[in-house]
């Protein structure tokens, strides 16, 4: 391959086998598809940086399959439940509640909490990072991340149980 790697060129001679490897990972046609244009679509925003041109079919496999790897962990983090199904593990929240808060007003009660609950729970909730990801980020065991996740969302409920009616 030279230099310059022509896009198109690269997509005619690897979509192919990495639609291949992506099925073999999924099972799933519509999966497959998704992870291999995902894969070309990272190429065509990150691809001038490889050096060793020699090194795009690696580079190609290795970038799909750690996206398959992160959907996976986001799937398993966030696994896909019906509603009926998971009613008992949801919290009890009020109505009143529920009716009366909007983005902003979630967004102004976080920005109430102390720094200490503040941190790991946009960590967690906005940035989807992982109880580890959070514990290294902020320096802190992980049970120090879970007791201050906890004890910030238990604060953060009760600040939004005191938010007034949004004019909708």
């Amino acid at each position: 391959m030279s230099l310059n790697v022509d896009f198109e060129s690269l997509v005619a001679l690897y979509y192919q086998p990495l639609y291949q490897f992506a099925f073999s990972l999924t099972r799933v046609e519509a999966d497959a598809c998704d992870f291999t244009q995902q894969t070309f679509s990272i190429w065509a925003a990150k691809g001038h940086q490889l050096k060793d041109t020699s090194k795009v079919k690696t580079w190609l496999f290795t970038t799909l399959h750690r996206e398959f790897l992160g959907a996976r962990r986001r799937q398993t983090r966030f696994p896909h439940v019906e509603l009926e199904n998971a009613a008992l593990d949801l919290p009890v929240v009020p109505p009143n509640t529920a009716s009366r808060v909007d983005a902003a007003h979630a967004l102004a009660a976080l920005a109430q909490l102390d720094e200490t609950f503040q941190a790991p729970v946009a960590l967690f909730y906005l940035q989807d990072c992982s109880y580890n990801e959070i514990a290294e980020i902020l320096g802190v065991p992980i049970g120090t991340v879970k007791s201050r996740l906890a004890r910030g969302l238990a604060r953060l409920h009760q600040l939004l149980a005191d938010v007034p009616p949004s004019k909708s």
